[in-house]
Parts: C-alpha cells; sequence; structure tokens
C-alpha cells in the first residue's frame, strides 16, 4: 500500500484530487479502445491520487514528495495515447502536466514550450512567423507536446522529417529527477533519446525545445484507384517524389474507408484503394500530374480543414483511421509493421495477397532512420491472441519489421531499444523506482503480469538496437 496521506502532507499548496471517480477517469488512456489484448488489464489498473501542478517549483515539490514517501508517479497529458503509456501498473499518483502550458519561446525556425502545451496551440505561436511543427500526431488539436514526446513516435510530417528519433527531431530536453533533492538535467543532441518514447520512465519533463518547419498553405487531397497495390505505388512515388512538398501520405484499403463514416461516399464502389495526402499548394500542378500519371482520380482537393469530410484530413490518418473504423466496428483491429525500401512495394504485395481475406490494409508513409517506410497493417477482427500472433508472423515472412502494439512494456513494443545506457540513466534519474513503475524490463516486479509481452515481434531496428533482421528484408 501508498502511504497516500504522507504523500499530500509532503506535497504542501500543489493541488491534488482524491475523488474516486475523477481519479479513475484520470488512470485511462486510448489503450482500452486500441488493444483488446490489454483492455481489461487497462481498465483494472488506477491510481491511488490525481496531482497538478501549476508550475515548475510545483512538479519539483512532486518529485521531492514522491521521493520521500516511495510514492510512484506516472505524468499525464491529455490522455491519447494508445500504446498503455499512461496506464498505471502500480498504482500511485497521476501527475496531469496540462497546466504547465505555456509556449516559452519562438527563436526562428525552433520553439520552447512547457509539456502541457496543446500541440494547437503551439503552431498557432508559430505560424505568424511563417513556421508550424515539423511533426504532430493525428491528435494535434487536443495532444500535449510533453505527451507526443515521452510515449509519441511519429505522425504527420514524417513522410518528409522522419520519426522523432531521428538526429534533430527534438532539440532538447529539460528533465527532473525524482529523489529527496530533485535535480534539473538538460539534455541534446543523441542523449533526448534516453527520454523519448520512454512512457516517462526516467525523468519529469519540465521543457522542450523543438525545430520547426516552414508553414505552408496546405491543400488536402483524397485519391482513389481501381486497385489497391496502385495506390501503394502511386504513395511510394509520391513519397519519393522530393520536388513535391507534402505532409501526409496515407493508403487506405477499400474495406476501410467504406467502414469510416466520413470518408465512404467519397468512392465510387468499384475502386479498391484510396490515398490520403497534404501537399503544399505550389506544387499542386506537379501533384496532380502524378495522379494522372497512375490513373488516378481526385474525389476531393480542399484547403486545410475545409475538406467534406469535416475535419483536418489528417484526423483521418494513423491512429484516427482505426479510431473511425472503431465507432461502428469496435471488433476490428490491427497491428504495427514497418515496410522499408528498397523493397517496400513488394513486400506489402505480398502481405495484400497472404490477407487479402481480411479488411483491407492501411499504410501510412514516413522516413525511418534515413530510409522510406510504410507503416501499417492488414484491419482484421479480432478472433484471440493465437489469431493476432498469426497475422505479425505472416507480416515478418512477408518483409515487415512488426512492432508489438499490444503491450504496456517498453522494449517489447519494439519502438525503442533499452540498453545498458539507459538502465544507468535510469537508475540516475529515478533511484528509487519510482516512475511508472512496470514499463521498462528494468521494473520486473511490478511487469510481472503485464498483458501483450509475449506475442511476437522482430523488433525496429534502431542505432545502437539489438534486434534482428527481419525475413525477407
Amino acid at each position: 500500500m501508498h502511504d497516500t496521506a504522507a504523500f499530500l502532507a509532503a506535497l504542501g499548496d500543489v493541488p491534488a484530487i482524491s475523488d474516486p471517480d475523477i481519479v479513475r477517469r484520470k488512470s485511462r488512456d486510448m489503450t482500452a479502445n486500441f488493444s483488446p489484448v490489454m483492455k481489461d488489464d487497462a481498465l483494472r489498473h488506477v491510481a491511488d491520487v490525481l496531482v497538478q501542478p501549476r508550475d515548475r517549483a510545483d512538479v519539483l515539490r512532486v518529485a521531492s514528495a514522491a521521493a520521500r514517501t516511495r510514492m510512484p508517479l506516472v505524468m499525464r497529458g491529455a490522455g491519447t495515447c494508445n500504446f498503455g503509456q499512461g496506464i498505471p501498473l502500480a498504482g500511485g499518483a497521476m501527475v496531469d502536466m496540462t497546466a504547465l502550458d505555456r509556449v516559452l519561446a519562438v527563436d526562428g525556425a525552433r520553439v520552447r514550450a512547457e509539456p502541457g502545451a496543446r500541440m494547437a496551440a503551439i503552431d498557432e505561436a508559430t505560424r505568424p512567423g511563417g513556421w508550424e511543427l515539423r511533426i504532430h500526431p493525428s491528435t494535434k488539436r487536443v495532444a500535449t507536446l510533453g505527451g507526443f514526446v515521452g510515449g509519441g513516435h511519429a505522425g504527420v510530417g514524417s513522410c518528409a522529417w522522419g520519426i522523432l528519433r531521428d538526429r534533430g527531431n527534438i532539440l532538447g530536453l529539460e528533465v527532473v529527477s525524482v529523489e529527496e533533492a530533485p535535480r534539473t538535467v538538460q539534455l541534446r543532441g543523441d542523449a533526448v533519446n534516453r527520454v523519448h518514447h520512454a512512457y516517462g520512465s526516467n525523468g519529469i519533463i519540465t521543457a522542450i525545445e523543438m525545430p520547426l518547419a516552414p508553414a505552408w498553405a496546405w491543400r488536402e487531397a483524397v485519391v482513389v484507384f481501381p486497385e489497391f497495390m496502385t495506390a501503394v505505388e502511386f504513395a511510394h512515388a509520391l513519397s519519393t517524389s522530393d520536388g513535391i512538398v507534402k505532409k501526409l501520405v496515407s493508403v487506405l484499403g477499400g474495406p476501410i474507408w467504406r467502414m469510416m463514416r466520413m470518408l465512404k461516399d467519397l468512392s465510387g464502389a468499384d475502386n479498391d484503394g484510396m490515398v490520403l495526402a497534404m501537399v503544399a499548394e505550389p506544387f499542386m500542378e506537379a501533384f496532380e500530374a502524378l495522379v494522372a500519371e497512375f490513373g488516378g482520380q481526385l474525389a476531393s482537393v480542399a484547403a486545410e480543414g475545409q475538406g467534406p469530410y469535416r475535419v483536418p484530413i489528417y484526423e483521418l490518418a494513423w491512429g484516427h483511421t482505426r479510431l473511425h473504423v472503431n465507432r461502428d466496428h469496435p471488433e476490428v483491429v490491427s497491428n504495427v509493421g514497418l515496410y522499408l525500401d528498397p523493397d517496400l512495394v513488394g513486400a506489402i504485395r505480398r502481405s495484400h495477397r497472404r490477407f487479402g481475406h481480411l479488411l483491407g490494409m492501411h499504410f501510412e508513409a514516413k522516413r525511418f532512420d534515413g530510409k522510406l517506410s510504410f507503416q501499417g497493417s492488414p484491419f482484421f477482427r479480432y478472433e484471440g491472441d493465437a489469431h493476432l500472433a498469426e497475422v505479425m508472423r505472416g507480416m515478418a515472412e512477408d518483409g515487415a519489421m512488426v512492432a508489438n502494439n499490444h503491450t504496456f512494456l517498453v522494449k517489447e513494443g519494439g519502438m525503442k531499444s533499452v540498453d545498458a545506457e539507459d538502465r544507468a540513466f535510469k537508475q540516475a534519474m529515478d533511484p528509487h523506482g519510482l516512475m511508472n513503475p512496470g514499463k521498462l524490463r528494468f521494473d520486473e516486479a511490478a511487469a510481472r503480469e503485464s498483458k501483450g509481452g509475449d506475442l511476437p515481434s522482430a523488433g525496429w531496428r534502431f542505432r545502437g538496437a539489438d534486434a534482428a533482421e527481419p525475413a525477407n528484408a
């Protein structure tokens, strides 16, 4: 049992809420919606108390109080994550960071902000100067920067800029240790990846410095094709057309968009492939020429956020694709696979043949470690863990690098390597093992009953990672 009374006494006047209904709601994220493997486990874990620091000084009080009373801490932003990042496996205090929401500085092509800053608000602050964030999730309108950096991986913009882990996509982090006398550590360069995608397990982020990209006038396009593989080939050609400035390249199989209320009426019955794209306005002529070259049809072209689907087009892509499908088809699930060039199209063709009896495939174009890749998988009705594992193995046999998105564990998820240096950093920043216990394999006791860790995963081979090459890669 945690000594909640002693922890609250040590907090002083830092706002805290013990109402069980509020604490239960804040102990949830999107995991239960996205993974039937983790659903029951996610719903049974509840924090003991909700803490709401108002500023950096409050954060230091929270860190010190936790260390003195041995209270576990789980950092929370908007709660839009879906890999179990914000589920309190060991209970403790849920720390709501959304009040730390200031944009601290905009300096040319870089921005420094607090972790609770909404990503849409950051773009509002930088766009008057002609800049915007390079990469953002499909949940941009509500997601916080700290949540994205701490638990995210890629997103809208990754087709041009790569993933968050790639050098230069996170410029700097300010992180507070969880000790009786908390320390503030500044991380720059490759060191930022000690904290990025660590699920808030090795330091409390209090400030983030990100690079910016030119803020183009974006045009949204929906392109349809008679054949799904033609859509894949077009998306590959668009992604490798470096002269066309783009922000989103998303590929949907016919069964998928027909399960999405906002897209189902945009294409005729004879089309089986759809590409959602965001292209900078000056390059639309070149884009439309490429569409014609592949025999596609423009079902919609609109200014950003003005399409007939009534939301920004990126809210139909990435994680939002499943979200829209699950509104009417909650039994539909997917995996995460990475199909890499030089055989990206060939590997997807093999998977398309293998899984043609399922519900279509969904891919997002992104740069990965300097290479073009398509991230995605088939959509299918969940029939149990054995079926899920069978699909993952088939994707790997076809040439995909498979990440396990049905586990609470950082390393088993496959999107982050965890090595001896991560262990040393964790020990230095969190010597009592209080930060999000159970999410790193170092926390063996808390992780022992975590679901999904035994599903197959080839792992994603980042710089310094120890995962093996996938089959046919």
